[in-house]
C-alpha cells in the first residue's frame, strides 16, 4: 500500500538530500510526524531562503552582499583560498589562521552525484582572478579523490586562462595526534612524499629533539 501523498511527498524531499537514500527519508519523515518541534525545520528552511544570499564577490553564503569577510579592509586581498563549501571558509574562520580573502566552489567535481562543471563557481573564480589585483591563489579542496579532481581542474582553468598568478596547494601530511592505523591511504602518501630531513641542534646527554631541515639529509 503506498502512503498517502502529503507524506510519500515529504520522503521524496528529504530523498534529494545527498547521501539520503529511500529508507533513510522515509525515517526523517515519521520522525517529522512524531515530533513536533520538527516543524521548525520548516521554519528554518523558510528563513535561510528568504535571508541568505551568495556573495557576489566570493560566492559565499552570508547575510549580506558583500559578505563579512569580502567587506573587511584588513584582509589581504592579494591572496585567495579557494575551498569547496561554505563550511570551509567557518572552520578556516573560527581557527583563525587564514587573513586572505576566500572564493567558494559550492561543491566539488562529483559526476557519480551530478557535480560537473557547471556546478561549480570556477567561470566567476577566473573573472576575479582576470581583474587584477590577486597574486596568489591557494587550492583548498579536501583530500579526497573529488577534491584532488577539483583542485586538477581550477590549476587547469587558471593556467588555460594565463592570468600570472601563482598557485599553491594546502600542505598535507600527518595530522597532530593521530595514529598512523586509522589514517587514509592518500594521508600517508601525502606525509610520505613531504617528509623533511632531521638535525640535532646539539649533541650528547641533554640534546635538544630533532629539528626539520629541509635542505638536507640527517645530522646526528
Amino acid at each position: 500500500m503506498a502512503y498517502p501523498e502529503p507524506l510519500e511527498q515529504l520522503v521524496q524531499a528529504f530523498e534529494r538530500f545527498p547521501g539520503i537514500g529511500r529508507r533513510s527519508a522515509e525515517r526523517l519523515a515519521f520522525h517529522v510526524l512524531r515530533d513536533p518541534s520538527a516543524r521548525e525545520l520548516a521554519r528554518a528552511i523558510d528563513h535561510a531562503a528568504l535571508n541568505l544570499v551568495r556573495c557576489g564577490e566570493c560566492g559565499n553564503a552570508a547575510d549580506a552582499d558583500p559578505c563579512a569577510v569580502c567587506a573587511d579592509p584588513r584582509r589581504d586581498t592579494r591572496v585567495v583560498l579557494v575551498v569547496e563549501e561554505p563550511r570551509d571558509v567557518e572552520a578556516l574562520e573560527r581557527a583563525g589562521v587564514f587573513k586572505g580573502r576566500y572564493h567558494v566552489l559550492m561543491g566539488a567535481l562529483n559526476p557519480a552525484e551530478g557535480v560537473d562543471t557547471r556546478h561549480l563557481s570556477l567561470g566567476k573564480l577566473v573573472e576575479r582572478l582576470g581583474r587584477g589585483g590577486i597574486e596568489e591563489v591557494i587550492l583548498g579542496t579536501d583530500p579526497d579523490q573529488e577534491g584532488e579532481a577539483t583542485a586538477l581542474l581550477v590549476l587547469n582553468a587558471i593556467e588555460t586562462a594565463r592570468l600570472g598568478v601563482r598557485v599553491t596547494r594546502l600542505a598535507r601530511g600527518l595530522p597532530a595526534g593521530s595514529a598512523i592505523e586509522y589514517l587514509h591511504r592518500g594521508v600517508l602518501e601525502d606525509a610520505l612524499e613531504g617528509r623533511v630531513a632531521l638535525r640535532r641542534s646539539r649533541s650528547g646527554p641533554g640534546a635538544t629533539p630533532p629539528a626539520a631541515d629541509p635542505g638536507g639529509a640527517p645530522k646526528g
